[in-house]
């Protein structure tokens, strides 16, 4: 059924080149939570009052759950019966899940904590029960003589809500096993989260970060937060110390990393071998009905499109003045004379304004999630780095989780969860629970189609050369970060479980020269596009997604069918806006290739991509002119 999803993985007037309040400053700076002003955290008393309520709730469920097997070996007796057995299942996931939201966001506030780790582990193990439990449907489901489902589903109104599960189960009869064997899988859950969970605990809580001392004399320790940030220093020798120190501090504890993703491959190896899939990469993409052709297509489109990208950074050099583009060079801002920062409020107002085309409805969903407290905005020690929208709490509301530096890319970031947080908002309140949770293939849909808005926005507004420059250059960041990085990452997780397949060792040695092979590849370093340093290496262990199996290659086709999307809307198409909206509210009623065809697009096609190309290549050639307007 429905799959807890954890996603991450985010001017007054018109532009305005504003310095950020000193009282904001200082609250953006302070690493304190109890100092942080309630306003910007997020309130999850609006889940359970408190945490003894959260208890009660999971005690009551826990006693509950044996339930679900008064329904065993009786499913195909009436409709009556599955329709009662998959009520029940579907109102005990529901309440799991908003569980689940509130132990994980509450350890995600300070991963230090022990006892919200333990509140995170309880519920783990809670949903490996609940797996456990109801494993006997689907076995039981694919037992019914020839054509049963159809004739319950026509004589029940109630499985109607269940119509596209039970289709589901029988399209993927040939991997579903046993009721035994479908419990000792559920039984392993777990153990299966082992590996992330000792990786997100080492890489946030644990971690001996490195400190390091900038030009200006500042003391600085490299955690995840302050790395994001400091990467984007405007003196280049601070920028290379922070990105070499910190992945250099990284490399130190490879052997580490190594092991702890040694041990998710090995768990989505087994997983894909016990459900009788060739290659992990066939289990992943079979739940939501995605074609292998897909993953394939992107990477093998992005590399053909490498041309387009080498021209970006080569365009980077030219206007960062450099004789050799570096990699610690890819995040500094690309026009030094901009230094464009936002309060949390002129944020608020910019991306009200950038959303207005998508109508006052959405727009005032938007204003309830900044005026309501849906959003934990500022880092603090401990906290979660990146940033995520959750929307697993079905009856209540989505939250965001935000590492807010002031940056316009933090504002971009802030728009990108809010589209999340929309798709969440519109699904639950339209669908029912069991059809509500969209397919992770869409997820990065709406909220990369948000930071589309914001940036047309920003542009129709501005004059100033160099303001455009910046903003246009960080549309750039943007196809970089999401359609380029995000391939190559997904290359990189491919072969390493390629490897695995074959028998290689995963070892934290082998995948930083993987990592570094792959990365030089991408960024043209044999070609003297730009230098890739040694250390670069070690960025594959600053990646939480490889512990989501086959998850970051989204980003990439989400960003293309977004582009795609947004054009019409943005060029005033009352239909495609319409048909927009329309996806937003359909949740997981269907497959995401067929969501996104009845929105507009076909992500079975290299159109979308060549799209996205053109797009990138126009913004190009506009950067371009304002460079030679510059020179003369």
């Amino acid at each position: 059924m429905r799959t807890l999803m954890t996603r991450l993985t985010s001017r007054s007037g018109v532009v305005a080149l504003v310095l950020v309040a000193l009282t904001l400053t200082a609250v953006a700076q302070e690493r304190d939570r109890t100092k942080i002003p309630d306003t910007y955290k997020w309130n999850l008393a609006d889940i359970y009052p408190s945490e003894a309520a959260w208890r009660a709730a999971k005690d009551k469920i826990t006693a509950e759950l044996p339930q679900l097997r008064q329904f065993q070996g009786k499913l195909a007796t009436s409709a009556a019966t599955l329709a009662d057995a998959l009520e029940k299942m579907s109102a005990f996931d529901k309440e799991l899940s908003r569980q689940y939201v509130y132990a994980s966001m509450l350890s995600d506030q300070d991963t230090r904590d022990a006892q919200h780790q333990g509140m995170r582990q309880e519920m783990s193990q809670l949903y490996s029960s609940f797996g456990a439990q109801a494993a006997f449907i689907e076995p039981e489901v694919l037992r019914f003589e020839r054509g049963t489902v159809d004739r319950f589903l026509a004589a029940e109104p109630r499985l109607r809500t269940y119509r596209f599960y039970l289709q589901d189960i029988v399209r993927r009869a040939a991997h579903t096993l046993t009721d035994s064997e479908e419990k000792l899988l559920a039984d392993l859950g777990p153990l299966a989260e082992s590996p992330s969970g000792v990786y997100g605990i080492l890489a946030n809580a644990d971690f001996p970060f490195p400190t390091v001392t900038l030009s200006d004399g500042r003391s600085v320790k490299l955690d995840q937060a302050a790395f994001a940030d400091l990467r984007a220093l405007p003196t280049r020798a601070d920028r290379e110390k922070v990105m070499s120190s910190f992945f250099g501090a990284l490399g130190s504890y490879g052997r580490t990393f190594g092991t702890t993703m040694n041990g998710e491959v090995q768990k989505v190896l087994f997983f894909s071998k016990a459900r009788k899939y060739p290659t992990a990469l066939e289990l992943a993409l079979d739940g939501p009905n995605i074609p292998v052709s897909v993953y394939s297509r992107l990477i093998d489109g992005v590399n053909r499109n490498l041309p387009a990208f080498h021209r970006y950074l080569r365009l980077r050099k030219r206007m960062m003045g450099v004789d050799e583009l570096h990699y610690y060079d890819l995040y500094a801002p690309l026009v030094g004379s901009v230094n464009l920062q936002y309060t949390p409020e002129e944020a608020q107002k910019h991306v009200l304004a950038a959303v207005a085309p998508l109508g006052s409805e959405y727009g005032a969903v938007i204003q309830r999630a900044f005026n309501e407290r849906w959003i934990d905005l500022f880092p603090n020690d401990g906290k979660r780095s990146g940033a995520y929208s959750q929307g697993g709490a079905y009856d209540v509301h989505p939250y965001m989780l935000i590492n807010y530096n002031s940056k316009y890319n933090d504002v971009s970031t802030l728009a990108h969860e809010l589209g999340h947080t929309m798709q969440s908002y519109l699904s639950n309140k339209t669908q029912p629970y069991p059809l509500s949770n969209y397919p992770i293939f869409v997820a990065e849909v709406a909220s990369t189609f948000n930071e589309s808005l914001l940036i047309d926005y920003m542009l129709a507004n501005i004059r100033d050369d160099d303001t455009r420059l910046s903003l246009l250059g960080n549309y750039l960041e943007g196809i970089k970060a999401t359609v380029f990085r995000q391939t190559q990452f997904a290359e990189f997780e491919l072969r390493m479980h390629e490897m695995a397949q074959k028998g290689q060792p995963i070892t934290g040695d082998a995948l930083a020269k993987l990592y570094l092979d792959i990365t030089k590849k991408y960024y043209g370093h044999d070609q003297g596009v730009s230098v890739v340093d040694a250390y670069i290496a070690h960025e594959w262990s600053y990646i939480p997604h490889f512990y989501r199996d086959f998850y970051v290659y989204q980003y990439a086709t989400s960003f293309s069918a977004s582009l795609a999307l947004a054009e019409k809307v943005k060029a005033g198409d009352a239909a495609a806006k319409q048909r927009y909206l329309t996806f937003l509210n359909a949740g997981g009623s269907k497959y995401p290739i067929d969501l996104l065809k009845d929105a507009g697009v076909d992500m079975t096609t290299d159109e979308p991509l060549d799209l996205t190309i053109k797009a990138m290549n126009r913004v190009m050639d506009e950067m371009e002119t304002l460079l030679a307007r510059r020179t003369r």
